[in-house]
């Protein structure tokens, strides 16, 4: 199997100046438009699976699911499966012990001396197994995964917060706010360029941009040239794949034949996430 820690992967990208994109999977049809997008293009990724999937259809059927079609597929690119958004402790230590590559604890929601030690917790299992460890500090607005943040309890986060959250941890790769949010955006968003050079000038690690959908390609690329590693796309990649479906009952109404209506979401989908891959610079770094 192709897979590689999620610390060799972002850090590869964040030395060479692109970005990894950390694509959500919710289901086999969404796993394969990843996979399939990614060896197309020869783009090293991540899958991640949240907390919305795992509640839906379980960590390990999930998992397993894309064990089964790296091989079915005979993919070949770099794979890292990724813990989004995890709550717990214990739901880190399952997926480790699932083989996962890259675990994300999210202690935005504790305050600051409880967010550095469960997240260093997690990030002292995940040196021990090899793994990549992702931390959060500073809320990112909007709902992901049924976890709502008000947009007014939104906060941009702070240098010297950063700096110490990742000192104290050891985090791999930092997740920050600089002005992205979960979910649909209402207006344009407007990155903190400036906010998010001077946080990667002073942890000296990969950042990482949740909330990448929606987010306009020139701030993007702007993000990722500011040492932005790993970017996070899931709303996105959902319209995709419903927008196919739709697409295809309106043409064929009556049409019960599962797979057609299923491959339709994944040619659509698969386009979204190849735009993504070259958006962010991982094509041909296979």
């Amino acid at each position: 199997m192709p897979y590689v820690s999620g610390n060799t992967m972002i850090n590869e990208a964040w030395k060479n100046g692109y970005a990894i994109g950390a694509f959500t999977a919710h289901n086999l049809e969404t796993i394969k438009a990843v996979l399939l997008a990614a060896q197309e293009e020869q783009s090293p990724i991540m899958i991640q699976i949240g907390q919305k999937a795992i509640n839906e259809m379980g960590m390990k059927p999930l998992r397993n699911a894309i064990d089964s079609l790296i091989e079915y597929h005979q993919i070949t690119v770099p794979v890292c499966v990724h813990l989004d958004h995890s709550r717990k402790f214990e739901q880190c230590m399952e997926a480790a012990t699932c083989e996962f590559q890259s675990l994300m604890f999210d202690g935005s929601a504790l305050d600051f001396e409880e967010n550095v030690r469960i997240t260093k917790a997690v990030v002292d299992v995940a040196n021990a197994l090899g793994l990549g460890a992702e931390g959060e500090i500073g809320k990112i607005g909007g709902t992901e995964d049924d976890i709502t943040v008000d947009e007014k309890d939104a906060m941009i986060t702070t240098v010297a917060e950063a700096l110490d959250f990742s000192e104290r941890t050891g985090v791999h790769y930092l997740a920050v706010s600089i002005g992205t949010a979960h979910g649909v955006y209402k207006t344009t968003p407007q990155l903190k360029f400036d906010r998010l050079s001077e946080i990667k000038e002073a942890v000296q690690k990969p950042i990482v941009l949740h909330g990448g959908s929606g987010v306009p390609d020139d701030q993007v690329l702007e993000a990722v040239k500011r040492g932005v590693a790993k970017i996070n796309v899931d709303t996105e990649l959902r319209q995709g794949f419903i927008d196919g479906v739709q697409a295809h009952w309106q043409a064929n109404a009556k049409d019960y034949v599962l797979a057609d209506v299923m491959n339709t979401g994944i040619a659509s989908m698969k386009e979204v996430v190849r735009h993504k891959i070259r958006l962010f610079g991982s094509n041909g770094k296979a």
